[in-house]
């Protein structure tokens, strides 16, 4: 059985998707890295929408889906081919625009885009801190961190994303939420996904927003996907 793990931002897949071992034992686990990060080449934009589109064919005949925002699409538009989807704490905020901690950390990104251009790890310092992430960054940069770090720069900010909640609510296949339990806007944006999509929930705390890495994360997919 194939199991197709989507990374977000500035890690790239096997950065992501370090502690899989009990995971792999049992499934077929493809873990790609997205359009402009290492080892492939720099890329001067990088959209979602065009990313969903590329990744898709990895799910071949059925898969198990895990990821964010392009696992979310993904999902909704090829359903047929999903077994089950699992998130962990997508940014997509647009789903729970109007609550205030949403409404704070976005305007707080949109403010530290606004400020740069930046070095990548002048970057990297600013994001991981508002996004909740417990990343210990080396001095300097290795290379692959340093092109993840440009890559996230000019990814398409994922609250433009559009996630139609009643498709993916419709959809036969199980779905599973995963939260930090560190931050309120990521909290908002799960308790959102879990009351629409009828999801079950899961927090797994010690990693702040780098939720694969907290412990428990291998053995929980092991026992959502049956």
């Amino acid at each position: 059985m194939r199991a197709v793990l989507v990374h977000g931002s500035v890690g790239n897949g096997p950065a992501t998707f370090s502690a899989l071992g009990p995971l792999e034992e049992r499934f077929d686990v493809v873990v790609p890295n997205r359009g402009g990060y290492p080892p492939g080449p720099v890329l001067e934009r990088i959209d979602f929408e065009e990313q969903t589109v590329e990744l898709a064919p990895l799910l071949e005949d059925g898969a198990h889906l895990v990821g964010g925002v392009i696992s979310l699409l993904i999902a909704a538009r090829y359903p047929k081919r999903v077994r089950s989807l699992t998130v962990s704490e997508p940014p997509a905020f647009g789903v729970a625009r109007g609550n205030p901690d949403v409404e704070q950390l976005v305007a707080g990104l949109n403010e530290f885009f606004a400020a740069g251009p930046y070095e990548p790890s002048e970057y990297l310092r600013g994001f991981l801190v508002s996004v909740g992430s417990e990343l210990r960054l080396p001095e300097p940069l290795p290379p692959a961190l340093e092109q993840g770090a440009r890559a996230a720069m000019v990814e398409r900010p994922p609250w433009e994303a559009e996630i139609p909640l009643d498709e993916l609510a419709a959809a036969p296949f199980p779905k599973l939420v995963i939260s930090g339990g560190h931050h309120a806007a990521f909290d908002a944006v799960c308790d959102v996904l879990e009351e629409r999509l009828r999801a079950e929930r899961a927090v797994l705390p010690g990693a702040g927003h780098s939720v694969p890495r907290a412990p428990g994360y291998a053995e929980r997919l092991l026992e959502f996907f049956g």
